[in-house]
């Protein structure tokens, strides 16, 4: 890789959007670099890399940021786009639809998920059940059209836009299962989603990234807190 195109990603361990991009970047086979950011102390640089948002992800492509994960991973796909497989199918309506889920993931799924983190009681529970409703949608509304007969993921063999996004918002649910004390997922309510979701996470290059449970615990429990003790929690 040479200096003008190497590529360079600023992250946070725990963050489901940096995932995204890294993930899209190994699918992608693009070697880069990466720098691990303090989530509450945030370097100079990455300031200067994202100075609207202030926030990571960020991407360096030849000396230019890009930031915001899905902006990101179309970047990827667009730029590298004879790089391993295409993250998105070529039927312009098609990709309308991963589109329109990926980001009903993260903009519902994900929303939901930060919502119980930051309540209690019956809140939390309310929370939680919202969340389950939205998975039941993109069962029924979603998955059943888009995972073709006989694919592991929607993209086919091979993890693509869509299967990337839900994997970074709900690859750790069994840990916030245990978190919560609650079900997210269950297989009788959502199969199709239910089995989709663990093949995404039993893929090689997501286990291989994958935090210790532990250490994701204990970062939940912390952010727990501040959130309940802020005064915007209620």
């Amino acid at each position: 890789m040479t200096e003008e195109n190497k590529v360079v990603l600023y992250g946070y361990w725990a963050c489901p959007f940096v995932k995204r991009v890294e993930l899209t970047l190994k699918i992608k086979g693009i070697p880069f670099d990466y720098v691990e950011e303090d989530f509450l102390n945030k370097s100079p640089e990455l300031l200067k890399l994202n100075p609207v948002y202030r926030k990571v992800p960020v991407l360096v492509h030849n000396g230019r940021s890009i930031c915001e994960s899905a902006i990101i991973s179309e970047y990827i796909e667009e730029v590298w786009n004879n790089n391993g497989p295409s993250l998105l199918p070529q039927d312009p309506y098609k990709r309308s639809q991963i589109r329109f889920w990926a980001d009903f993931a993260q903009n519902q799924l994900f929303d939901g998920l930060l919502l119980a983190m930051k309540t209690e009681g019956e809140a939390q529970e309310k929370a939680i059940k919202e969340v389950k409703e939205k998975l039941k949608v993109v069962e029924e509304q979603g998955l059943k059209s888009l995972l073709g007969e006989g694919s592991s993921f929607v993209n086919g063999d091979e993890l693509g836009y869509l299967d990337i996004g839900m994997l970074t918002i709900l690859g750790r649910y069994k840990i916030y299962e245990e978190f919560f004390g609650m079900k997210i997922m269950e297989e009788e309510e959502i199969p199709i989603v239910f089995s989709w979701l663990n093949r995404l996470i039993e893929h090689p290059i997501a286990k291989e990234g994958a935090p210790p449970k532990e250490k994701v615990l204990g970062l939940l429990h912390i952010t727990r807190q501040r959130f309940l003790q802020s005064p915007v929690a209620t």
